[in-house]
């Protein structure tokens, strides 16, 4: 049996566990599971990757007061490392952040903001979230904003190690499903592959997976109620040319998604069950029986018991028929 210790949250991280979905879904489909680290996510790469290019350069330095807009994961993420390294962090998040992340940024020693109302300018609440976050940074030279949204670090961090994990596993692979967040983890895989066609190997499809009302792709922004994927606010670092296809989910079936895992033993959150959904939805239009597909599941289960997992709060937001609806989520929108 092998032993893995580890002197800090910082040094332990899963990265080669795959869940296999045929049985699940009937679909040749394997699932990358990136939450077994001590953030609980795929964030804690990027908040790794970023935190240490600021401190190489010297722009994060004792003393120094992290700040970040987060709608959970990468807060959790900051909020590990601020505690293991002894900086300040301050998560601004919004009302769709769900308690359980709150009061685990709470437990690390965190300080976190909810925004409450959306920009009026336009941006929506991540709009507004980074203006609250600008502000901080205008008030007081100790606050460091990292940014997220256009800090390259982010994107390098998996053209780093989600990628090449990805292609040590499945050499042979024909299609990579990512999430759509900040699009630092669609960035840095597709950057990957690309350069690996490049270099003489097999070419990957590369399929981005995001939520309706979300404007990452050009879509109306509509009000979206589960944090994680889709963004009121186009990302920096998005460059459409590196992205072979779109598949837009629905949250309903965002939901549906995730139960129907759940009811096989597989408890994972809010983007993961979107992620999942969405590869389903193009699987089902152009996938083959001979196919190799791999999807990212950023997240784990346990923050959304009070949402997601909640009949009350699915029957209060969304219907009721949603919660009698059963089997593989329906096809939503394939581009």
């Amino acid at each position: 049996m092998n032993v893995v210790l580890v002197a800090s949250p910082l040094e332990f991280n899963t990265n080669r566990l795959f869940v296999d979905l045929r049985s699940v879904l009937g679909l040749p489909l394997f699932l990358k599971c990136e939450g077994f680290n001590f953030a609980g996510s795929v964030k804690m790469k990027a908040a790794l990757a970023m935190v240490a290019d600021a401190e190489r350069t010297g722009w994060l330095k004792p003393g120094s007061v992290l700040v970040e807009s987060s709608s959970g994961n990468l807060g959790v993420a900051l909020s590990v490392i601020a505690a293991s390294k002894g900086y300040g962090f301050v998560c601004v998040t919004d009302l769709r952040c769900n308690e359980t992340t709150r009061r685990t940024m709470d437990a690390l020693g965190a300080r976190v903001h909810v925004v409450r109302e959306p920009d009026p300018e336009g941006g929506g609440l991540l709009g507004a979230r980074i203006k609250y976050v600008q502000s901080l940074v205008a008030s007081d030279p100790r606050y460091v904003w990292l940014n997220q949204y256009a800090n390259p670090a982010n994107s390098a961090a998996h053209f780093a190690t989600t990628g090449p994990d990805i292609s040590a596993e499945f050499p042979e692979l024909d299609v990579l499903f990512v999430g759509a967040g900040t699009t630092g983890t669609l960035m840095g895989c597709s950057r990957y592959f690309r350069q690996r066609t490049q270099d003489g190997h097999k070419a990957v499809r590369v399929v981005a997976v995001d939520a309706v009302g979300s404007v990452t792709f050009g879509g109306p922004p509509t009000s979206r109620m589960i944090p994680g994927l889709g963004t009121g606010v186009r990302p920096q670092q998005l460059v459409e040319e590196l992205v072979d296809d779109v598949v837009l989910v629905e949250e309903v079936d965002t939901i549906r998604t995730c139960r129907n895992l759940a009811g096989r033993g597989f408890l994972f959150g809010g983007s993961t069950g979107t992620v999942v959904s969405g590869a389903a939805t193009w699987m089902d239009v152009y996938g083959t029986p001979d196919m190799t597909a791999v999807a990212i599941a950023p997240d784990l289960g346990e923050r959304y018991l009070d949402t997601v997992y909640h009949d009350s709060w699915v029957e209060d937001i969304f219907g009721r028929e949603v919660l009698d609806a059963s089997g593989t989520a329906v096809p939503h929108q394939a581009a």
